[in-house]
């Protein structure tokens, strides 16, 4: 019998995921098969909790069910527990559900550099904000964040001990966990959006990704930082997904070889 998982979120329809994972169970000769599952916000926690029963092993989360997850699971990892967002859920026998996060430790392989002793702007306050903001503080990085919600900002911002940025600023990295980008904006109206129009980073990373660079990334380029794509970031949250679930080493090439075509 055919195992599943699959990816929760609102809206799905531009992810990568399936085309990623389903790469990935194939080239290890493994049974699984992964989908889109479409869920607005009200209907996230009976759709979650109905899927072990229909076959699911595991479903990633995405936009904007991450806190959402983490309040649903039975168990918690250490991880999702720390930050107060999950994108992993793995379903066991007898109706539990635990909730890890694999886009703290996705985001520092991403990365490919070592935080520690730099200045770092996060852009968003929601999961995948939540999420970057602690694993940089945890890398040694001197984080900040920022979101146009200033009050969910400065929330976050004492909750993990980290400085609240009353303005985006320059910054060693800036890491943009904010939906702007999405949506086919316009270099600069997506820079508007956030206010980052005097904004200088020497690493800039985009957890947003779609068919051509975004236009945050075209525009971190254009001023000279090294860019980091939504692309890889999935690729490498993937790929601890992945592994959670089959206990196999994931296949990253073959992932990223994957990830990098449109969506169907």
């Amino acid at each position: 019998m055919t195992t599943l998982a699959g990816v929760l979120g609102f809206p799905v329809a531009h992810s990568r995921s399936p085309a990623m994972m389903n790469a990935a169970f194939a080239a290890l000769g493994l049974d699984w098969r992964y989908l889109k599952l479409p869920v607005a916000p009200e209907g996230f926690a009976a759709t979650a909790a109905a899927l072990p029963g229909s076959g699911y092993a595991g479903a990633n989360v995405t936009i904007p069910h991450k806190e959402a997850a983490l309040k649903l699971a039975t168990e918690r990892g250490e991880e999702a527990a720390a930050i107060g967002a999950a994108n992993t859920l793995s379903f066991a026998p007898g109706g539990s559900i635990r909730a890890d996060n694999t886009d703290a430790a996705g985001l520092l392989d991403a990365l490919g550099e070592d935080p520690a002793g730099r200045a770092a702007l996060v852009l968003g306050a929601g999961g995948a904000g939540r999420a970057a903001v602690w694993a940089l503080r945890e890398a040694g990085a001197e984080v900040s964040i920022w979101n146009r919600g200033a009050e969910r900002a400065a929330a976050l911002a004492r909750e993990l001990g980290v400085a609240h940025a009353a303005r985006p600023e320059s910054a060693d990295i800036v890491v943009n966990a904010t939906a702007v980008g999405l949506s086919a904006e316009q270099e600069q109206a997506a820079v508007e959006a956030l206010g980052v129009t005097t904004v200088e980073a020497a690493t800039f990373v985009d957890l947003v990704y779609g068919g051509e660079p975004t236009a945050l990334s075209r525009w971190a380029a254009g001023r000279g930082a090294r860019v980091v794509d939504g692309v890889e970031v999935l690729v490498r949250q993937g790929a601890r997904s992945f592994e959670l679930w089959t206990g196999c080493e994931a296949p990253v090439a073959v992932m990223r070889e994957a990830a990098a075509q449109p969506p169907v």
